[in-house]
């Protein structure tokens, strides 16, 4: 791919100004790998969220024994899991995509647009997959949290 196609779709004032916008998942998410959003599942990790009762069955390694010995009772410390968004970016190519007020069609600017939005997700250790399609799905790329896949994406996007 040349450096005037780079450059068209993923332009530093177009990131810089998202950026600002402060485009982070802000909802609670499932993934399968550590990032930096919170997980629904409790575990046994890093950060401290409750305790709750020992029941029967439960890991005796995850007995807090500084409070069984204040209060003779047993409890189990939760910690908060961290997870990764997948971002599923998908932009149509259809013939309605051809529109456009001068240089720039609407296939064009959602190039530009899932150029941006894929590198800021990349940009903040989470994943993307990218799917291009008309009537039926023309290009897929599976999900991947490698800031260096931006240029496979890239390069994908410029051929579509």
């Amino acid at each position: 791919m040349d450096k005037k196609t780079l450059d068209q779709l993923l332009d530093p004032v177009a990131i810089s100004r998202a950026e600002s916008l402060g485009l982070n998942a802000r909802y609670i998410v499932e993934g399968y790998m550590a990032g930096e959003h919170k997980s629904p599942y409790r575990g046994f990790a890093i950060e401290f969220a409750q305790h709750r009762e020992y029941t029967h069955g439960d890991d005796t390694r995850h007995l807090d024994w500084k409070v069984l010995g204040r209060t003779d009772r047993y409890y189990i410390k939760q910690y908060e899991q961290e997870t990764n968004y997948v971002a599923n970016i998908l932009l149509d190519g259809s013939e309605s995509m051809k529109y456009g007020s001068g240089k720039v069609t609407k296939l064009q600017y959602g190039k530009m647009m899932a150029a941006c939005l894929a590198y800021l997700v990349l940009h903040q250790r989470d994943a993307v997959a990218l799917g291009l399609f008309d009537t039926i799905v023309r290009d897929y790329i599976p999900r991947s949290d490698n800031l260096e896949t931006i240029h496979k994406l890239l390069t994908r996007l410029a051929a579509f």
